[in-house]
């Protein structure tokens, strides 16, 4: 896979007229270049960046080049913390599910919504559907009859019990996605698949987000 550096800086010095000088900064990734962010240095500074910029160090103004980083490292950091590890931006899924009874997961905020319940069941089909893609599985082969969306709870078995199985069945379809995406990406084949990969993680934390807000919606 390809690797690249995040940030890299290219640093441009004028010519030094006074103690103060205007430098422009970009910020680089592959495929963009964002916009100039124009910074006041010192001409020691601007020196020094210029020669940082040169050198790959980004040193003595507080800049450097990360560490090279895997693409496949990225989206299996991306794949884990949409599930279940400790993130930055609020509750991702497997915490969105943290502390739901049967009662409240069956709760829909008005006639022919999704709810909570069937909202899991549809990342745990997703995760299944870009499994099977990877690995070339056969279609129709979810462990439930049916695609996408599936009705919950079944009539007379709203209960815990059912509530749990339901559960497992996403902790198990994320293990085998997490699995076979990171075997395929040490392959060249992963490349085919990436916008996926990292969509399957983006698909997570949609759908977490609607769940906080039906949970938010009961307490009204």
């Amino acid at each position: 896979m390809e690797r690249f550096s995040l940030p890299r800086f290219m640093v441009q010095c004028p010519q030094i007229t006074d103690h103060e000088s205007r430098v422009s900064v970009h910020s680089v990734v592959p495929g963009h270049l964002f916009p100039t962010l124009p910074l006041q240095l010192s001409t020691v500074d601007c020196q020094l960046a210029y020669a940082a910029g040169r050198t790959g160090t980004g040193a003595m103004i507080g800049w450097r080049a990360e560490d090279p980083v895997h693409s496949a490292q990225l989206v299996l950091a991306l794949l884990d913390e949409a599930y279940q590890k400790k993130t930055w931006h609020g509750p991702n899924l497997k915490q969105s599910l943290k502390g739901v009874p049967a009662r409240q997961a069956a709760w829909r905020p008005g006639p022919g919504r999704h709810n909570i319940w069937e909202l899991a069941l549809h990342t745990a089909y997703w995760k299944y559907a870009v499994r099977r893609r990877i690995e070339g599985g056969k279609r129709g082969s979810f462990v439930l009859k049916g695609s996408n969306f599936f009705a919950r709870p079944k009539k007379g078995k709203a209960t815990e019990a059912a509530w749990s199985a339901d559960k497992k069945l996403l902790e198990q379809e994320h293990r085998a996605l997490r699995a076979a995406i990171a075997k395929v990406l040490r392959t060249s084949r992963g490349a085919k698949f990436l916008r996926q990969l990292y969509g399957v993680a983006f698909h997570d934390i949609y759908h977490a987000g609607q769940m906080r807000l039906l949970r938010r919606l009961q307490e009204r």
